[in-house]
């Protein structure tokens, strides 16, 4: 019996034996001995090129490479680029919006936006870090609040703004305070030769002057007997401002003595817009209510010319960069116009129905002297008005150097010339296409070809 137990043992020994043997085989084939001493790389290796490489144009294997993230694309700023800073009132919100528009490429889109916790009425660019007495890019917007804010428009997700002017702070006898305005305020003018000066102006009938680098006004204005629509600084010396009100009058200030040192023009409407003529400081335009520009003579008390140049408030106006004599204005009667004042004997040279409703504002791109960005009640609309034949011509020996004016005549512009007139609103439009079926041309009103069969009456 012994025997055959031994005999069973040695089996048994030599199954085990064989057991481990195999077991090394496989740790010897497969590695396994020194699986845990692998470098973590070459396990992320092991789990598949997807990981591995970078990009597509990395991996040997892949044939279709990256064309790249387009969005991070448009949203990177180019040297080429300018902003453009909008303020926007929807219904249940108001913001503003930053655009990035680009000349050689046409292209024009919001970059970012910033939420408001009030109506935006007007916003003025300035180069100055309040407090740090530093340049920057930043924004002012004046709202339907008794306020001013000031934004960082390098900051892209701003939740509040740099500072606001015109807080109000509790005294002593817990009483509210404010040494800012106490309504609306209705005009910002930043002052680029002495850079921690703003002047805003208000519907409280004043006028402040702010020391950025203390953010408190230092002195107000109260010269005008209603509010105060629009504000700017003479460019060629930085203590004279000019003041536009609904009282119709224009004023001229020496603002190191303003309630003395200062001058009165007398308007025939209330004043919409004021400003300085870039290419002769002495002069000024000044815009009213009842469509009507005056250019002026700071010197001299009489306008240099009086210009009916729309059918409702003249609400925009603004100059090219450089090329002398091009000016532009916008209406609430829905149109823009190009006017050609050399000479001081203006006279119209196109003018448009942008299809944005009524007209805000307009600027010019100070790089772009035929670019123009123009404010609508539906949104903005940048231009660049070389696109007309018309304007092409009419200023092409006044383009500065280097600024191309070539172009085929533009058929567009031809057909809505023979249309003047003629012309009617989009919803007007929409409504004309509702009645006549798709496809349908709208002609001229029965009235229009009446008005037109009895003139022909009359000669024949």
């Amino acid at each position: 019996m012994e025997e055959e137990e031994i005999s069973e043992d040695d089996k048994h020994g030599a199954s085990k034996r064989k057991m481990v043997d195999d077991e090394a085989d496989i740790e010897a084939k497969y590695g396994l001995a020194d699986y845990d001493d692998e470098d973590e790389n070459d396990v992320l290796k092991g789990i598949g090129d997807l990981t591995y490489y970078a990009s597509n144009a990395e991996d040997p294997y892949v044939t279709l490479k990256d064309e790249g993230d387009s969005d991070d694309e448009d949203f990177e700023i180019k040297a080429t680029d300018n902003l453009i800073v909008v303020g926007k009132a929807e219904k249940d919100f108001c913001c503003l919006e930053v655009y990035v528009y680009n000349e050689d490429l046409g292209n024009l889109y919001v970059h970012h936006d910033i939420l408001l916790s009030s109506f935006p009425l007007v916003v003025e660019w300035l180069n100055y870090d309040v407090g740090e007495d530093k340049p920057g890019s930043f924004v002012a917007v004046g709202t339907m609040e008794p306020e001013i804010e000031i934004w960082d428009l390098d900051v892209v997700d701003s939740l509040e703004p740099v500072v606001v002017l015109g807080t109000k702070a509790k005294s002593k006898k817990k009483k509210k305070k404010t040494d800012g305005h106490t309504d609306a305020v209705l005009d910002l003018a930043w002052n680029a030769d002495v850079r921690n000066v703003l002047g805003s102006a208000s519907a409280d009938c004043t006028i402040k002057l702010w020391d950025l680098s203390e953010g408190k006004p230092v002195t107000t204005i109260m010269q005008h007997d209603d509010k105060v629509q629009c504000l700017a600084w003479r460019p060629s010396d930085s203590s004279c401002l000019l003041s536009g009100s609904f009282d119709k009058t224009v004023n001229m200030y020496d603002c190191r003595n303003p309630s003395k040192d200062y001058k009165t023009w007398t308007l025939n409407g209330e004043v919409e817009n004021i400003l300085w003529d870039k290419f002769n400081q002495s002069y000024f335009y000044a815009t009213t209510d009842n469509g009507y520009v005056f250019y002026m003579d700071s010197r001299l008390q009489k306008p240099v010319f009086l210009l009916s140049a729309h059918d409702e408030s003249v609400t925009g106006i603004c100059q090219s960069s450089s090329v002398p004599g091009l000016l532009i204005t916008t209406s609430t009667d829905k149109t823009m116009k190009v006017w050609d004042i050399q000479n001081n004997k203006p006279s119209t040279v196109l003018e448009r129905n942008l299809r944005l409703n009524q007209l805000f504002c307009a600027d010019v791109c100070p790089e772009a002297p035929f670019v123009f960005a123009i404010g609508g009640e539906k949104e903005i609309k940048v231009w660049d008005i070389r696109e007309s034949a018309t304007v092409r011509k009419h200023f092409a020996s006044r383009a500065p150097v280097g600024v191309t004016m070539e172009g085929d005549d533009d058929v567009k512009e031809e057909m809505e010339e023979a249309m003047k007139g003629m012309m009617i609103d989009k919803e007007e439009e929409e409504d004309v296409q509702t009645l006549l079926g798709e496809g349908a041309t709208a002609g001229p009103s029965t009235k229009k070809k009446k008005k037109k069969k009895r003139k022909s009456q009359k000669q024949n």
